[in-house]
């Protein structure tokens, strides 16, 4: 009995120490970044009186990442979410900063930015619906970016102050949560003012791929356009949403785009995946992902 005892001690400590390292530190599951292009210093906030500083913020904005992917929000008014896809579970936001050279993605096994947004919200992104049309997060009044830990997680976040709606302004949060051991992300989008609103998200899409959604998820398999010497690479990128909330999804032509009810605070669920990771890498992985 002592023998056997053992043994499975030595087979728990074994397994401790590849999960938390041999200094006995966890590895980390989940981190985020926040810094200015001019220093390379990370901080936890930025402030700025202007309403872009998309080219002066280190990955255009503030990002999170957990073991599958990174999320960045853009620092300006598109109110925006990219992907970074990952071939694997380590994390890469401190190390490569968004953009690694092509020897550490061929030798290295980096991930890289695959998914391309262009003028679009891209995965889960934020705007308003004024009743005719998308209103974007115009920040009269300046706009902060905070990123940091939570209890159980990583965060990013972006205020947008001032922006005009209806017949006055009102101030958005976007904020994207991830959680240890959690593959899917959270946003949360919420009117600080307490004036109800109807917002609008969604998943942009590109020529060529796979589009499907109903009442409650919205998901893409493709190629994104390439504009860089990498090779093209499917991603999918998916997006699950209360269908009491949000009207049913509508086809744009970019986007399956999705418009809340009046509320004060809305949330979604996203998710990215590609052909260079281990699970969620073909579009029948991801469709059953998304749709199960």
């Amino acid at each position: 009995m002592k023998r056997r005892f053992c043994f499975l001690y030595i087979i728990y400590i074994l397994l401790s120490l590849a999960a938390c390292g041999v200094g006995g530190t966890c590895l980390a599951q989940t981190a985020s970044s926040l810094f200015r292009v001019a220093d390379n210093v990370q901080v936890g906030e930025i402030v700025s009186s202007g309403a872009d500083m998309y080219n002066e913020v280190g990955h255009h904005g503030p990002a999170v990442e957990n073991q599958y992917m990174a999320l960045r929000l853009y620092f300006n008014d598109s109110g925006a979410i990219d992907v970074y896809s990952k071939s694997g579970r380590g994390l890469e936001l401190m190390k490569y900063g968004w953009y690694p050279d092509s020897l550490a993605v061929a030798d290295d096994g980096a991930g890289y930015d695959y998914y391309v947004v262009d003028g679009t919200l891209g995965l889960g992104g934020i705007a308003l619906w004024d009743g005719d049309k998308v209103v974007r997060l115009s920040a009269t009044g300046g706009r902060t970016a905070r990123a940091g830990d939570t209890s159980n997680g990583s965060f990013a976040e972006m205020i947008a102050y001032g922006v005009p709606y209806g017949d006055g302004h009102v101030d958005i949060m976007i904020r994207i949560d991830v959680s240890r051991k959690v593959r899917t992300a959270r946003v949360t989008a919420k009117c600080l003012n307490g004036k109800k609103v109807s917002f609008v998200t969604g998943v942009n899409y590109h020529d060529g791929e796979a589009v499907e959604f109903s009442d409650g998820y919205i998901y893409t398999w493709g190629v994104h356009p390439v504009d860089t010497a990498f090779e093209p690479v499917p991603v999918g990128a998916g997006l699950f949403f209360s269908k009491g909330v949000f009207s049913a999804p509508e086809k744009t032509g970019d986007m399956v785009m999705i418009i809340s009810k009046p509320c004060t605070q809305i949330s979604t669920r996203i998710d990215a995946g590609s052909t260079r990771e281990a699970e969620l890498n073909s579009r029948k992985r991801f469709s059953s992902f998304m749709t199960k």
